[in-house]
């Protein structure tokens, strides 16, 4: 992200089946990091039913989406000439 726009170097966008389930990701990804002593720009409500949660880590911004949303705002087209990187289990980035 960083060549196309100067606010951070990664987006990663995920979506889950339900509100819930895009909450339960929130939470778990704040908690996870947490405990790494990384904590986000600001806070997101564990009850959020918005279908788009933001979370900015600065240099990394997490976009969690219900799946219709994700399809409505289609970041990936808006973002397109992005170079795109694929996370697998293995992965380290």
């Amino acid at each position: 992200m960083r060549k196309l726009a100067a606010f951070c170097d990664y987006f990663v966008i995920l979506s889950g089946d339900s509100l819930r389930q895009v909450n339960a990701f929130a939470q778990g990804i704040q908690e996870d990091l947490q405990k790494q002593g990384i904590k986000p720009l600001s806070k997101v409500s564990p009850n959020d039913e918005s279908g788009w949660v933001v979370l900015d880590y600065v240099s990394v911004i997490v976009h969690i989406f219900y799946k219709p949303m994700r399809e409505f705002y289609s970041l990936e087209r808006l973002w397109s000439d992005a170079k795109k990187v694929r996370l697998t289990k293995k992965s380290k980035v």
